[in-house]
């Protein structure tokens, strides 16, 4: 067994025009018993309770992703090649894609007028060589 640190803290939090609203607080730390493996954590929280939380931090980390490649105009499908073979724990930072099938899903996706767009762009590329 072995000992878990959480920190945490309110920030100061204004309105629109500059008043505080919310004084910050803390840092605090609270100390709690923690297990040293994912074993030991089942032997003592139970089996559901560490396979949740595992399953929460996962999620959190998965929409952390597919929010950061929204931001950069990913689409549905791209962030489907992209993060759909992500394993848990492991970061997807460095995760190769091919590029002809995520380009193949984003045109799957496509309306057909962007469809009609990107076959155009292409056939003006292929010409260009």
């Amino acid at each position: 067994m072995e000992k878990l640190t959480v920190q945490a803290n309110v920030p100061e939090k204004k309105d629109a025009a500059g008043n505080v609203i919310q004084v910050a607080i803390g840092p605090f730390s609270v100390t709690v018993d923690n297990g040293a493996t994912a074993e030991e954590q089942i032997k003592m929280f139970g089996d559901k309770a560490v396979k949740s939380n595992a399953d929460d931090a996962w999620t959190i980390a998965i929409q952390s992703a597919m929010r950061s490649g929204m931001k950069k105009g990913e689409t549905q499908q791209s962030l489907q090649a992209r993060l759909g073979s992500a394993k848990m724990g492991i970061s997807n930072k460095g995760v190769k894609i091919d590029p002809i099938q995520a380009y193949l899903a984003m045109f799957q996706g496509a309306t057909p007028e962007k469809q009609k767009e990107m076959l155009k762009e292409l056939q003006t590329k292929a010409a260009a060589k």
